[in-house]
């Protein structure tokens, strides 16, 4: 499975509901969208900042990544950037793979 780091920010709304649920009742709610996904929730924080929440999670895929991202997007009130992550093997990888390339003006 792929691993992504997951920012959220509430909306004004959105900080109404995590009041009423307790972030212990959001996490639950992550953690089945998640799995309804195919997907693991590993770990969240919450934050102060630009962002609310941080999540990393396990999904199969880009496209479950997405899917995931647009049904919590589409509610209105909690806004979503998602970052696929690598491990180190896998930058180790892309680096020893020789790619032809000309730079521009090259």
């Amino acid at each position: 499975m792929a691993k992504y780091m997951i920012h959220a920010s509430y909306s004004p709304e959105g900080l109404r509901g995590l009041q009423k649920d307790k972030a212990s009742g959001r996490r639950d709610a992550v953690r089945q969208a998640l799995e309804s996904a195919g997907g693991r929730l590993e770990c969240v924080y919450y934050a102060f900042g630009q962002d609310d929440v941080v999540i990393i999670a396990d999904l199969p895929d880009n496209v479950a990544a997405s899917a995931l991202s647009l049904t919590v997007s589409a509610v209105g009130l909690v806004r979503t950037r998602t970052t696929p992550l690598m491990t180190v093997e896998e930058v180790d990888k892309s680096l020893a793979t020789k790619i032809n390339y000309r730079k521009p003006g090259g």
